[in-house]
């Protein structure tokens, strides 16, 4: 895992087409913006596992 300090305002880029944002920090929770092309699917990680999981489910006999 790569672990990087940001400050609001600043970004990280994931190859050429994906930026991710510091858009505001309060307290214990960081507020970020992700620029990615459309066809990029964009989830929170509980959404993710549930779609996992999901599909997991239509995949058993």
């Amino acid at each position: 895992m790569l672990t990087l300090t940001r400050k609001v305002g600043e970004s990280i880029r994931i190859g050429e087409e994906i930026e991710i944002v510091v858009k505001e920090i309060r307290r214990n929770q960081v507020r970020i913006g992700i620029v990615a092309p459309r066809d990029v699917p964009i989830y929170r990680e509980e959404v993710y596992e549930a779609i996992l999981e999901e599909r997991a489910d239509d995949e058993e006999p």
